[in-house]
């Protein structure tokens, strides 16, 4: 029995452990590198639309395995049409909602595709991922648009001073950022341990109570570290607030609500959830829609963090979005992911590019580590549907 649940354990967590495994290997080839507190900032700022991406791919692929192929070009053509909108001298709250807006009136139109017309995904988002590219590139004129709105770009996360102020006034240390980091560990400890208490009370015990256990100290030590790192540079960056907003937001949406179970139940079953009275078509469309109005808003952070749109920005992004998802536990047939998954594949990704990056090792090279990483976590995912069987 105790064999069994050790293995049960370790299938669960098993792109947790490889999570730890990669930062102690990189942080052995790097000579300790990329554990300093200047990385891991730039881990965060870096690495924020893939955290903002993957939510709401996150949606789209439990519904049966789906992908959106267009967010990159999406991102792109919001970051356009931000950027020309506070050159011409449109204010912060404008340039945003325009974003925002165009964004999920992009989810929307192709949701419509896919929800009532049964267009494929991937042939209605392909189709995005062309017709949003080449429109950013005319709506630029081929050429890189600056933005020195400086509200803008302090708000949403570019530029070198886009941290929470320390109100405390630490000398060596930002103590705002070590006290939100405790107060942060506490009530990740609360919830957690009332999550158990409830699960007892009806009899829903945990397979190995000492590993879940372990497991809880482990994140909670994880936080505090990360927050104390934070503390040793500038403090808290402010895009990571808006990604621990977005991620807070989606993780209640897919774990609390109705809703949220409908995306598992149209991923799991599709005919038995229509059978049951559930609209798969709106599903589809809130699917899309999501995706949509969270690629305008990783638009805005990346034209934040970098002052400039152009034509080439968000290339890769729909890839880097949907290999978190997977690696992160979302299954490739739908029915199965966790906000909490896509936060691990997200770190993993950013660790293994910071990680080669600070090594010298090319961009080619990480592109295949990253692709490795993905189809074993594929492999995972299949390997275990047919154990099952």
């Amino acid at each position: 029995m105790q064999t069994s649940a050790a293995v049960k354990f370790l299938k669960r967590n098993t792109m947790v452990i490889a999570l730890v495994l990669v930062i102690i290997i990189f942080s052995i080839a790097t000579g300790g590198k990329i554990l300093l507190p200047q990385n891991i900032n730039n881990l965060i700022s870096q690495n924020g639309y893939v955290f903002v991406l993957a939510s709401g791919m996150l949606l789209c692929i439990l519904t049966g395995g789906n992908i959106d192929l267009s967010v990159g070009s999406v991102v792109c053509f919001t970051m356009g049409v931000g950027a020309l909108l506070m050159k011409a001298g449109a204010p912060t709250v404008l340039a945003v909602l325009a974003m925002l807006g165009v964004g999920l009136a992009i989810g929307l139109f192709q949701g419509f595709w896919i929800a009532k017309i049964s267009v494929p995904p991937f042939i209605a988002t392909l189709a995005g991922m062309y017709a949003f590219r080449g429109l950013a590139n005319v709506i630029l004129r081929g050429y890189s648009v600056g933005v020195d709105n400086d509200m803008f770009l302090r708000i949403f996360g570019g530029g070198a001073d886009c941290y929470i102020p320390d109100f405390l006034h630490g000398e060596k240390l930002n103590f705002t950022c070590l006290i939100v980091g405790i107060i942060l560990v506490a009530v990740f400890l609360i919830l957690s341990f009332r999550g158990i208490a409830t699960r007892k009370k009806l009899g829903i015990s945990a397979a190995h109570p000492g590993a879940e256990l372990a497991k809880i100290l482990v994140i909670g030590a994880l936080i505090m570290w990360i927050t104390f790192k934070l503390a040793q540079y500038k403090g808290i960056p402010s895009v990571l607030i808006w990604i621990a907003l977005v991620l807070l937001i989606y993780g209640y949406i897919t774990a609390n609500t109705a809703q949220g179970r409908y995306f598992y139940a149209v991923g799991g079953n599709e005919k038995a959830a229509r059978l049951s009275g559930v609209n798969t078509q709106l599903v589809y469309l809130l699917a899309y829609a999501n995706i949509g109005l969270l690629a305008g808003f990783a638009g805005t952070l990346t034209l934040a963090r970098a002052g400039h749109a152009e034509p080439t920005y968000g290339m890769g992004y729909e890839m880097d979005a949907i290999a978190a998802c997977f690696i992160g536990g979302a299954s490739a047939y739908g029915g199965v992911g966790k906000i909490t998954g896509v936060i691990i594949g997200a770190a993993l990704m950013g660790v293994i590019n910071q990680g080669m990056s600070i090594m010298g090792i090319s961009a080619n090279y990480q592109s295949a580590v990253k692709g490795a990483v993905l189809l074993v976590a594929v492999l995972v995912d299949v390997l275990s549907k047919r154990e099952n069987v």
